[in-house]
Protein backbone atom coordinates (compact mmCIF):
# COMPACT_ATOMS: atom_id res chain seq x y z
CA UNK A 1 0.00 0.00 0.00
CA UNK A 2 2.80 2.44 0.88
CA UNK A 3 4.42 1.87 -2.51
CA UNK A 4 1.14 2.55 -4.31
CA UNK A 5 0.49 5.67 -2.25
CA UNK A 6 4.03 6.89 -2.87
CA UNK A 7 3.58 6.30 -6.60
CA UNK A 8 0.42 8.43 -6.61
CA UNK A 9 1.98 11.24 -4.56
CA UNK A 10 5.22 11.35 -6.55
CA UNK A 11 3.26 11.04 -9.79
CA UNK A 12 1.03 14.00 -8.88
CA UNK A 13 3.94 16.22 -7.76
CA UNK A 14 6.00 15.53 -10.89
CA UNK A 15 2.87 15.82 -13.07
CA UNK A 16 2.08 19.29 -11.72
CA UNK A 17 5.69 20.49 -12.03
CA UNK A 18 6.18 19.08 -15.52
CA UNK A 19 2.82 20.50 -16.70
CA UNK A 20 3.96 23.95 -15.58
CA UNK A 21 7.27 23.61 -17.44
CA UNK A 22 5.53 22.16 -20.50
CA UNK A 23 3.19 25.17 -20.61
CA UNK A 24 6.13 27.54 -20.09
CA UNK A 25 8.01 25.95 -22.99
CA UNK A 26 4.99 25.72 -25.28
CA UNK A 27 3.76 29.27 -24.68
CA UNK A 28 7.28 30.69 -24.86
CA UNK A 29 8.01 28.88 -28.12
CA UNK A 30 4.71 29.95 -29.68
CA UNK A 31 5.20 33.56 -28.60
CA UNK A 32 8.76 33.69 -30.00
CA UNK A 33 7.51 32.24 -33.29
CA UNK A 34 5.02 35.10 -33.59
CA UNK A 35 1.77 33.40 -32.56
CA UNK A 36 -0.78 35.94 -31.33
CA UNK A 37 -1.33 36.47 -27.61
CA UNK A 38 -4.91 35.18 -27.66
CA UNK A 39 -3.99 32.03 -29.57
CA UNK A 40 -1.17 31.31 -27.12
CA UNK A 41 -3.38 32.00 -24.11
CA UNK A 42 -6.52 30.24 -25.26
CA UNK A 43 -5.15 27.27 -27.18
CA UNK A 44 -1.54 26.64 -26.23
CA UNK A 45 -2.00 27.21 -22.51
CA UNK A 46 -5.51 25.71 -22.57
CA UNK A 47 -4.36 22.46 -24.13
CA UNK A 48 -1.26 22.51 -21.93
CA UNK A 49 -3.27 22.61 -18.70
CA UNK A 50 -5.31 19.64 -19.99
CA UNK A 51 -2.19 17.68 -20.97
CA UNK A 52 -2.09 15.80 -17.61
CA UNK A 53 -5.67 14.59 -18.06
CA UNK A 54 -5.03 13.60 -21.67
CA UNK A 55 -1.90 11.60 -20.92
CA UNK A 56 -3.32 9.90 -17.82
CA UNK A 57 -6.50 8.94 -19.69
CA UNK A 58 -4.60 7.72 -22.75
CA UNK A 59 -2.32 5.51 -20.65
CA UNK A 60 -5.22 4.21 -18.57
CA UNK A 61 -7.27 3.41 -21.69
CA UNK A 62 -4.34 1.58 -23.29
CA UNK A 63 -4.03 -0.45 -20.07
CA UNK A 64 -7.71 -1.39 -20.30
CA UNK A 65 -8.68 0.87 -17.38
CA UNK A 66 -11.37 2.79 -19.23
CA UNK A 67 -13.18 3.57 -15.96
CA UNK A 68 -10.15 5.49 -14.78
CA UNK A 69 -10.09 7.38 -18.10
CA UNK A 70 -13.75 8.36 -17.96
CA UNK A 71 -13.56 9.14 -14.25
CA UNK A 72 -10.54 11.37 -14.81
CA UNK A 73 -12.35 13.38 -17.50
CA UNK A 74 -15.60 13.88 -15.58
CA UNK A 75 -13.94 14.15 -12.18
CA UNK A 76 -11.57 16.83 -13.44
CA UNK A 77 -14.49 18.89 -14.71
CA UNK A 78 -16.38 18.53 -11.43
CA UNK A 79 -13.18 19.41 -9.56
CA UNK A 80 -12.53 22.42 -11.81
CA UNK A 81 -15.95 23.96 -11.14
CA UNK A 82 -16.52 22.87 -7.55
CA UNK A 83 -13.07 22.84 -5.99
CA UNK A 84 -11.02 25.23 -8.13
CA UNK A 85 -13.61 27.94 -8.85
CA UNK A 86 -14.96 27.48 -5.32
CA UNK A 87 -11.58 27.99 -3.63
CA UNK A 88 -10.60 30.82 -5.98
CA UNK A 89 -13.88 32.71 -5.45
CA UNK A 90 -13.67 32.21 -1.68
CA UNK A 91 -10.23 33.79 -1.68
CA UNK A 92 -10.99 36.49 -4.24
CA UNK A 93 -14.52 37.10 -5.63
CA UNK A 94 -14.38 36.81 -9.40
CA UNK A 95 -15.95 39.02 -12.05
CA UNK A 96 -16.38 38.13 -15.72
CA UNK A 97 -15.54 41.09 -17.96
CA UNK A 98 -14.35 39.43 -21.17
CA UNK A 99 -17.01 39.06 -23.87
CA UNK A 100 -14.98 36.13 -25.18
CA UNK A 101 -15.39 34.28 -21.87
CA UNK A 102 -19.14 34.94 -21.66
CA UNK A 103 -19.51 33.37 -25.12
CA UNK A 104 -17.48 30.32 -24.11
CA UNK A 105 -19.61 29.31 -21.10
CA UNK A 106 -22.81 28.63 -23.11
CA UNK A 107 -20.69 26.68 -25.61
CA UNK A 108 -19.31 24.57 -22.77
CA UNK A 109 -22.87 23.85 -21.67
CA UNK A 110 -23.85 22.75 -25.18
CA UNK A 111 -20.80 20.49 -25.40
CA UNK A 112 -21.76 18.87 -22.11
CA UNK A 113 -25.32 18.23 -23.30
CA UNK A 114 -24.03 16.70 -26.55
CA UNK A 115 -21.60 14.54 -24.58
CA UNK A 116 -24.37 13.30 -22.32
CA UNK A 117 -26.44 12.27 -25.33
CA UNK A 118 -23.48 10.17 -26.54
CA UNK A 119 -22.94 8.34 -23.23
CA UNK A 120 -26.59 8.07 -22.15
CA UNK A 121 -26.83 4.58 -23.69
CA UNK A 122 -24.18 3.37 -21.24
CA UNK A 123 -21.60 2.75 -23.96
CA UNK A 124 -18.62 4.76 -25.11
CA UNK A 125 -17.64 3.27 -28.46
CA UNK A 126 -15.29 4.18 -31.27
CA UNK A 127 -17.91 6.26 -33.09
CA UNK A 128 -18.57 8.26 -29.91
CA UNK A 129 -14.84 8.82 -29.50
CA UNK A 130 -14.43 9.93 -33.10
CA UNK A 131 -17.38 12.33 -32.81
CA UNK A 132 -15.85 13.85 -29.67
CA UNK A 133 -12.50 14.26 -31.44
CA UNK A 134 -14.24 15.95 -34.37
CA UNK A 135 -15.89 18.28 -31.86
CA UNK A 136 -12.47 18.94 -30.36
CA UNK A 137 -11.14 19.95 -33.78
CA UNK A 138 -14.13 22.22 -34.41
CA UNK A 139 -13.68 23.94 -31.05
CA UNK A 140 -9.99 24.52 -31.79
CA UNK A 141 -10.90 26.07 -35.16
CA UNK A 142 -13.58 28.19 -33.54
CA UNK A 143 -11.18 29.44 -30.89
CA UNK A 144 -8.63 30.32 -33.57
CA UNK A 145 -11.34 32.34 -35.30
CA UNK A 146 -12.32 33.99 -32.00
CA UNK A 147 -8.69 34.87 -31.31
CA UNK A 148 -8.40 36.52 -34.70
CA UNK A 149 -11.61 38.53 -34.35
CA UNK A 150 -11.52 39.43 -30.65
CA UNK A 151 -8.58 41.80 -30.62
CA UNK A 152 -8.78 44.34 -27.84
CA UNK A 153 -10.77 42.06 -25.53
CA UNK A 154 -9.79 42.48 -21.88
CA UNK A 155 -8.66 38.84 -21.83
CA UNK A 156 -5.91 39.70 -24.31
CA UNK A 157 -4.62 42.44 -22.01
CA UNK A 158 -4.54 40.04 -19.07
CA UNK A 159 -2.79 37.33 -21.09
CA UNK A 160 -0.20 39.81 -22.34
CA UNK A 161 1.16 40.08 -18.79
CA UNK A 162 1.39 36.32 -18.31
CA UNK A 163 2.96 35.00 -21.51
CA UNK A 164 6.76 34.73 -21.04
CA UNK A 165 8.74 37.32 -22.97
CA UNK A 166 12.20 36.99 -21.40
CA UNK A 167 12.91 33.44 -22.55
CA UNK A 168 15.08 32.28 -25.45
CA UNK A 169 13.89 29.82 -28.08
CA UNK A 170 16.50 27.28 -26.93
CA UNK A 171 15.32 27.49 -23.31
CA UNK A 172 11.65 27.34 -24.33
CA UNK A 173 12.21 24.24 -26.46
CA UNK A 174 14.22 22.67 -23.64
CA UNK A 175 11.41 23.15 -21.13
CA UNK A 176 8.88 21.93 -23.71
CA UNK A 177 10.74 18.64 -24.31
CA UNK A 178 11.63 18.06 -20.64
CA UNK A 179 8.08 18.85 -19.55
CA UNK A 180 6.60 16.43 -22.08
CA UNK A 181 8.96 13.60 -21.10
CA UNK A 182 8.24 14.03 -17.41
CA UNK A 183 4.51 14.39 -18.09
CA UNK A 184 4.44 10.97 -19.76
CA UNK A 185 6.57 9.35 -17.04
CA UNK A 186 4.60 10.83 -14.14
CA UNK A 187 1.27 9.99 -15.81
CA UNK A 188 2.44 6.38 -16.16
CA UNK A 189 3.42 6.29 -12.48
CA UNK A 190 0.16 7.92 -11.36
CA UNK A 191 -1.99 5.45 -13.31
CA UNK A 192 -0.11 2.47 -11.87
CA UNK A 193 -0.43 3.75 -8.31
CA UNK A 194 -4.10 4.67 -8.74
CA UNK A 195 -5.03 1.23 -10.09
CA UNK A 196 -3.16 -0.46 -7.22
CA UNK A 197 -4.98 1.71 -4.67
CA UNK A 198 -8.31 0.85 -6.27
CA UNK A 199 -7.55 -2.86 -5.90
CA UNK A 200 -6.38 -2.43 -2.30
CA UNK A 201 -9.47 -0.50 -1.21
CA UNK A 202 -11.85 -2.60 -3.29
CA UNK A 203 -13.31 0.31 -5.24
CA UNK A 204 -13.64 0.74 -8.97
CA UNK A 205 -11.09 2.51 -11.11
CA UNK A 206 -13.91 4.93 -11.98
CA UNK A 207 -14.11 6.14 -8.36
CA UNK A 208 -10.34 6.56 -8.13
CA UNK A 209 -10.44 8.51 -11.41
CA UNK A 210 -13.26 10.73 -10.13
CA UNK A 211 -11.44 11.57 -6.90
CA UNK A 212 -7.70 11.02 -6.42
CA UNK A 213 -6.62 11.19 -10.06
CA UNK A 214 -9.01 14.04 -10.92
CA UNK A 215 -7.67 16.20 -8.10
CA UNK A 216 -4.07 15.39 -9.05
CA UNK A 217 -4.48 16.22 -12.73
CA UNK A 218 -6.47 19.39 -11.92
CA UNK A 219 -3.82 20.93 -9.67
CA UNK A 220 -2.25 22.90 -12.59
CA UNK A 221 -5.61 24.63 -13.14
CA UNK A 222 -5.92 25.37 -9.41
CA UNK A 223 -2.47 26.94 -9.26
CA UNK A 224 -3.07 28.95 -12.46
CA UNK A 225 -6.53 30.19 -11.41
CA UNK A 226 -5.54 31.26 -7.89
CA UNK A 227 -2.38 32.98 -9.18
CA UNK A 228 -4.37 34.82 -11.87
CA UNK A 229 -7.07 35.91 -9.42
CA UNK A 230 -4.46 37.28 -7.01
CA UNK A 231 -3.15 39.45 -9.85
CA UNK A 232 -6.71 40.67 -10.53
CA UNK A 233 -6.76 38.72 -13.81
CA UNK A 234 -10.21 37.24 -13.20
CA UNK A 235 -10.96 36.34 -16.79
CA UNK A 236 -7.82 34.20 -16.98
CA UNK A 237 -8.84 32.42 -13.76
CA UNK A 238 -12.27 31.62 -15.17
CA UNK A 239 -11.01 30.99 -18.69
CA UNK A 240 -8.60 28.32 -17.39
CA UNK A 241 -11.53 26.34 -16.04
CA UNK A 242 -13.71 26.76 -19.13
CA UNK A 243 -10.97 25.81 -21.58
CA UNK A 244 -9.87 22.84 -19.51
CA UNK A 245 -13.43 21.53 -19.18
CA UNK A 246 -14.01 21.79 -22.93
CA UNK A 247 -10.81 19.93 -23.73
CA UNK A 248 -11.54 17.32 -21.04
CA UNK A 249 -14.94 16.51 -22.51
CA UNK A 250 -13.91 16.50 -26.14
CA UNK A 251 -10.28 15.40 -26.00
CA UNK A 252 -9.95 13.34 -22.83
CA UNK A 253 -13.38 11.63 -22.95
CA UNK A 254 -12.71 10.64 -26.56
CA UNK A 255 -9.64 8.57 -25.64
CA UNK A 256 -11.33 5.64 -23.87
CA UNK A 257 -13.87 5.48 -26.70
CA UNK A 258 -11.15 5.28 -29.36
CA UNK A 259 -8.55 3.23 -27.44
CA UNK A 260 -10.70 1.01 -25.20
CA UNK A 261 -14.35 1.13 -26.36
CA UNK A 262 -17.09 -0.56 -24.37
CA UNK A 263 -19.68 -0.21 -21.65
CA UNK A 264 -19.23 2.44 -18.99
CA UNK A 265 -20.30 2.33 -15.35
CA UNK A 266 -23.99 3.18 -14.96
CA UNK A 267 -22.99 5.65 -12.24
CA UNK A 268 -21.49 7.86 -14.94
CA UNK A 269 -24.90 8.25 -16.61
CA UNK A 270 -27.06 8.45 -13.48
CA UNK A 271 -24.78 10.26 -11.03
CA UNK A 272 -21.54 11.84 -12.20
CA UNK A 273 -22.45 13.35 -15.57
CA UNK A 274 -25.76 14.86 -14.34
CA UNK A 275 -23.95 16.47 -11.40
CA UNK A 276 -21.28 17.91 -13.70
CA UNK A 277 -24.02 19.28 -15.96
CA UNK A 278 -25.95 20.78 -13.03
CA UNK A 279 -22.82 22.49 -11.68
CA UNK A 280 -22.11 23.93 -15.12
CA UNK A 281 -25.68 25.28 -15.34
CA UNK A 282 -25.17 26.93 -11.95
CA UNK A 283 -21.88 28.38 -13.19
CA UNK A 284 -23.67 29.68 -16.31
CA UNK A 285 -26.44 31.33 -14.26
CA UNK A 286 -23.98 33.05 -11.94
CA UNK A 287 -21.46 34.17 -14.56
CA UNK A 288 -23.56 34.92 -17.65
CA UNK A 289 -27.16 35.80 -16.87
CA UNK A 290 -27.98 39.44 -16.00
CA UNK A 291 -29.24 38.42 -12.57
CA UNK A 292 -25.81 37.05 -11.77
CA UNK A 293 -24.11 40.36 -12.66
CA UNK A 294 -21.18 38.44 -14.11
CA UNK A 295 -19.75 37.81 -10.64
CA UNK A 296 -18.88 34.75 -8.60
CA UNK A 297 -19.07 35.94 -4.99
CA UNK A 298 -17.57 34.31 -1.90
CA UNK A 299 -20.99 32.92 -1.01
CA UNK A 300 -21.40 31.39 -4.46
CA UNK A 301 -17.85 30.05 -4.30
CA UNK A 302 -18.71 28.49 -0.95
CA UNK A 303 -21.81 26.87 -2.45
CA UNK A 304 -19.76 25.36 -5.30
CA UNK A 305 -17.19 24.08 -2.80
CA UNK A 306 -19.88 22.60 -0.55
CA UNK A 307 -21.45 20.78 -3.50
CA UNK A 308 -18.06 19.35 -4.44
CA UNK A 309 -17.30 18.08 -0.91
CA UNK A 310 -20.83 16.68 -0.49
CA UNK A 311 -20.56 14.83 -3.80
CA UNK A 312 -17.12 13.44 -2.97
CA UNK A 313 -18.24 12.29 0.49
CA UNK A 314 -21.36 10.64 -0.96
CA UNK A 315 -19.31 8.97 -3.67
CA UNK A 316 -16.79 7.49 -1.22
CA UNK A 317 -19.46 6.30 1.23
CA UNK A 318 -21.79 4.96 -1.46
CA UNK A 319 -19.04 2.94 -3.13
CA UNK A 320 -17.67 1.57 0.11
CA UNK A 321 -14.35 3.44 0.00
CA UNK A 322 -15.24 4.87 3.44
CA UNK A 323 -17.11 2.89 6.07
CA UNK A 324 -17.01 -0.41 4.24
CA UNK A 325 -19.18 -1.81 1.46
Amino acid sequence: MLLSLAAVLVGVVVLVWSADKFILGASGTASILGVSTLVVGILVVGIGTSAPEMLVSAIAALDGQSGLSVGNALGSNITNIGLILGITALLIPLSVQSKLITREIPLLLLIMIAGYILVSDGVLDVLDGVMLLVGFGLVVLRQLWEAKHSRGDILEKELEKEIPKDITLKAALGWLVLGLILLVASARLLVWGAVELALLFGVSDLVVGLTVVAIGTSLPELAASVAAARKNEHDIAIGNVIGSNMFNLLGVMALPGVLSPGAIDIGVVNRDYPLMLAMTVLFFIVACLPKGNGRITRVEGGVLLAIYFAYTAYLLVDTGAIGGA
